[in-house]
């Protein structure tokens, strides 16, 4: 027999669905597939990377007034227009708008000056359902010697998540950031969760309650909702990136929220070029633009050597892991959280393109990204 508090969490979805199914019908509908196909038509070919400045750890501390770092992100993402890119994907939190609307507001109209200078347009993240479980505003801790991404924290938190008593504060922020840019042409587009039913098993999963994937997968529903109801011209996302993509019905339950939900259709994938190129053919199914929002690890076997060509092929936009090597050390393996890489550095860097001076850490990948995205 299940719990009261097991018992109590259905019962919670459940009103959560039950309301969700109301709301939607006062939002605006789900793109057609015309509307999505005649969106992408207009777009160049995306290439782009997931983008945190080099000199902070989390995205908290990449928007927080104190350590927002207009010279850097200008510095970097004019890196990243001399190789051709085109696009960053950003992650938002939504601490930082509780915090200080107007500010986040303004750091964010910034960011989109500067990364418009660089012919850059990105595609913000809202929530993220992955690494540090229990974020907290005000100065990051150091990066932790020889782990990848030591600092990333999760939006919202589990307090946060756990108690539906506090979703309206989820929902001013959803309806605050998309419609505070939900017309700007700066913006590409929002991806409202990143991967939503991860449990983060290697690192905090000790720290995640055994309900997370089912208070997220009733939740996800509402905040393209709450997303809808700003009427943003930018199409609405939520990337898929594990299970059976075969067709909607072998799918997981969250993925099958995430496609019947998403404008146009985002995923993950670091796997070999052959594992790539399957899975495209699998999304290929859903007649949506595809958006690859993560891939790229060198010692994974997802390169942009192998992957790029396909991508481009396929017509599927292609955005990496990392850009600059820094706080987060990102260029080191997923295992470093079981053995940090503090004595010995890995033979290949993970993820990141460039060193922290500019300089590429491959010079081949940067002319090669270059020559497929036709730069000078």
């Amino acid at each position: 027999m299940k719990s009261f508090a097991g018992r109590l969490g259905w019962m919670v979805c459940l009103c959560l669905m039950l309301a969700q199914g109301a709301a939607a019908q006062e939002t605006s509908a789900r793109w057609s597939e015309a509307d999505a196909n005649a969106w992408y038509a207009r777009q160049p070919w995306l290439v782009g990377a997931n983008f945190l400045p080099s000199t902070t750890i989390n995205e908290l501390e990449m928007w927080q007034p104190d350590t927002f770092d207009a010279p850097t992100i200008d510095r970097e993402l004019g890196w990243a227009e001399g190789i051709g890119m085109n696009t960053m994907r950003v992650f938002l939190h939504n601490l930082l708008w509780e915090q200080d609307p107007a500010g986040f507001k303004k750091r964010m109209d910034v960011f989109l000056t500067i990364a418009a200078k660089h012919h850059i347009r990105p595609v913000f993240v809202l929530f993220d359902s992955c690494w540090d479980p229990n974020p907290k505003l005000g100065p990051q801790h150091p990066p932790i010697p020889g782990v990848h991404n030591s600092g990333w924290v999760q939006a919202p938190g589990n307090d946060i998540l756990r108690d539906p008593a506090q979703y309206p504060r989820l929902e001013k922020y959803v309806k605050g950031v998309v419609g505070a840019f939900a017309n700007d042409d700066r913006v590409l587009a929002w991806d409202l969760w990143n991967e939503p039913d991860n449990g983060n098993d290697s690192s905090y999963g000790k720290n995640e309650g055994h309900t997370k994937e089912q208070l997220v997968r009733a939740l996800l529903p509402q905040v393209f909702a709450w997303a809808r109801s700003a009427h943003p011209r930018q199409p609405l996302t939520s990337g898929i990136w594990q299970g059976d993509w075969s067709s909607l019905d072998k799918m997981s339950l969250m993925s099958q929220v995430q496609i019947e939900q998403s404008d146009v259709i985002s995923f993950h994938n670091y796997g070999w070029p052959e594992d790539f190129e399957a899975h495209v053919k699998m999304l290929e199914q859903f007649h949506r633009p595809l958006i690859c929002t993560e891939y790229m690890a060198r010692g994974a076997g997802s390169t942009f050597d192998t992957i790029l060509p396909i991508a481009k092929e396929h017509h599927v936009a292609a955005i990496n892991w990392g850009l600059v090597v820094g706080k987060s050390q990102t260029n080191l393996p997923w295992d470093s959280w079981q053995r940090p890489y503090v004595n010995i550095q890995p033979t290949i860097w993970f993820h990141d393109v460039f060193y922290a001076d500019g300089r590429p850490y491959r010079q081949h990948e940067a002319d090669l990204i270059r020559q497929l995205t036709g730069r000078p």
